[in-house]
C-alpha cells in the first residue's frame, strides 16, 4: 500500500496562487487506445474527453478533464460541450473563488464537465491535496479481458508479474458464460490477486440474482453495479442474494446516493470518480463519508487520460487504502504529459515535488475541436 505523505501548501507547487482568470480554452480530444476496452455495453476504441485549460492573469495554467460516455451517465457529449463553453465564457475575468462558486451551482445536472472546470481551478489555485512532500505509491488494479482459457492464463500470469494484486473482470453478459469464465480466471489467479467483478449495469434483476448467488467467493472482493443506475430495488435484490459484497458505482453521484447505499444490506463498497463529484476536496469528503457510514470507499476512473488519473491518485493518497481504478492513462496510445505520470510494479509513483506539464504538441495532435474565451481588453 502507499505511504501517507505530509501535506504542505507549497510542496511541489511552482507558483503562488493569485490573480484572476484571463483565458479559458475548451477542447475535445481523441486518444486511440492500445487495445479495445471491453464493457458490457460495447467496446471502446478511443478516449475522447472534454479538456478544460484555465489560465490566470499571471500566465499560469490549470487543467481538468471529463470523458462523457452516453449510457454511463445522463450527460451527453453535445450537452457537456455546450455547458463547458457557457461556463468558460462566464468565469473569464473572475477570481478563482468566484469562478468555483459559479461552477458548483451548475454541478447538477452537469457533474462531468463542471468537475473538469473545478479540477482546473484546483490545479491553478494550488490545491494542497495535489502536492506531496515525499515519494508515495498508489497501487492500481488491471483489467483481465481475455475469454479463451489459455489466453486467460497467460494474461493473468503477465499481470501478476507486472505487480498487479487486484484484477477487474467484466461480467454482465450471459450469466452462465460469465460464471464459466470466472471459474477459469479464479483457477489461473490461484490466490495471487483479488478480483473485482464489474457488471456495468448489464444484468436484469433475475439474471443478476442467478449470477450473484452462484458465485464462489474465493478471492472475489466485490460485485460492482449489477443492475441499472436507477434500478435501486433490483440492485438491492441482487445484493441480498449475492455471495460477495456489492459495490455501487453508476448509481452514485453525491452524498444523497451514498447515504441511500448505506441503507441496503450487503452493499459494502461505493466507488467514486472525480468527474462525478466535483473538486478534489469534494471528492475527498465524499470518500470519507462512505467510510463513516460503514462501507469501503473505492475510487478511480478507468476511462480517464493523464490529467484525471494524476488528480485521482493524489486524492487516493488521503482517502483510500485499496487498489485505485485510475488506470485509463495506461490504455491510451500516447501520453499527454511532457513529464509522464510514473508507473511501475502495478502502482502510480508520485515523486516528491512532481507537477505535471502538458505536451502542447501532443495536445494539438489529438484535438478534435476547441473554443477559447479571453478577458476583453478595457477600452480607454
Amino acid at each position: 500500500m502507499h505511504a501517507l505523505p505530509d501535506v504542505a501548501c507549497t510542496a511541489g507547487f511552482p507558483w503562488s496562487a493569485a490573480g484572476t482568470i484571463d483565458h479559458v480554452t475548451v477542447r475535445h480530444l481523441a486518444f486511440p487506445l492500445i487495445a479495445p476496452y471491453r464493457l458490457s455495453s460495447g467496446d471502446l476504441t478511443l478516449f475522447d474527453p472534454i479538456v478544460i485549460e484555465i489560465q490566470d492573469s499571471n500566465g499560469h495554467c490549470g487543467w481538468g478533464e471529463a470523458l462523457i460516455i452516453p449510457g454511463y451517465t445522463h450527460e451527453s457529449v453535445e450537452g457537456a460541450w455546450q455547458v463547458a463553453g457557457t461556463l468558460a465564457e462566464r468565469i473569464v475575468g473572475l477570481p478563482f473563488d468566484r469562478a468555483a462558486a459559479l461552477a458548483k451551482a451548475w454541478i447538477l445536472p452537469n457533474p462531468g464537465v463542471v468537475s473538469a472546470i473545478l479540477a482546473a481551478l484546483d490545479m491553478l489555485a494550488g490545491e494542497p491535496m495535489l502536492q506531496v512532500r515525499r515519494d508515495v505509491e498508489v497501487p492500481l488494479l488491471a483489467p483481465c479481458q481475455e475469454h479463451e482459457a489459455a489466453r486467460i492464463r497467460d494474461e493473468v500470469d503477465s499481470l501478476v508479474e507486472q505487480g498487479f494484486r487486484t484484477l477487474k473482470v467484466k461480467v454482465g453478459y450471459a450469466w452462465q458464460d460469465d460464471l464459466d469464465r470466472l471459474e477459469t480466471i479464479q483457477a489461473a489467479v490461484a490466490g495471487r490477486a483479488s478480483l473485482r467483478l464489474d457488471a456495468n449495469r448489464g444484468f436484469s434483476r433475475t439474471d443478476g440474482i442467478a449470477f450473484a448467488r452462484r458465485l464462489q467467493p474465493q478471492g472475489i472482493e466485490l460485485l460492482e453495479q449489477p443492475c441499472g443506475a436507477e434500478d435501486w430495488a433490483d440492485n438491492a435484490a441482487v445484493a441480498a442474494a449475492s455471495a460477495v459484497p456489492v459495490m455501487l458505482d453508476e448509481s452514485i453521484y453525491g452524498l444523497e446516493e451514498i447515504e441511500r447505499a448505506a441503507t441496503i444490506g450487503n452493499v459494502g463498497f461505493v466507488k467514486l470518480k472525480l468527474k462525478k463529484v466535483g473538486s478534489a476536496g469534494m471528492l475527498c469528503d465524499a470518500l470519507h463519508r462512505i467510510r463513516q457510514l460503514g462501507m469501503t470507499p473505492v475510487m478511480g476512473d478507468g476511462v480517464s487520460i493523464e490529467i484525471g488519473c494524476w488528480m485521482e491518485a493524489c486524492v487516493a493518497v488521503h482517502a483510500i487504502d485499496n487498489a485505485g481504478e485510475m488506470n485509463g492513462f495506461l490504455k491510451v496510445s500516447q501520453r499527454l504529459f511532457a513529464n509522464p505520470l510514473e508507473f511501475g510494479q502495478g502502482a502510480i509513483r508520485l515523486r516528491a515535488g512532481y507537477w505535471p506539464e502538458i505536451d502542447r504538441d501532443v495536445l494539438a495532435f489529438h484535438t478534435r475541436d476547441s473554443k477559447a474565451f479571453h478577458v476583453r481588453p478595457t477600452r480607454r
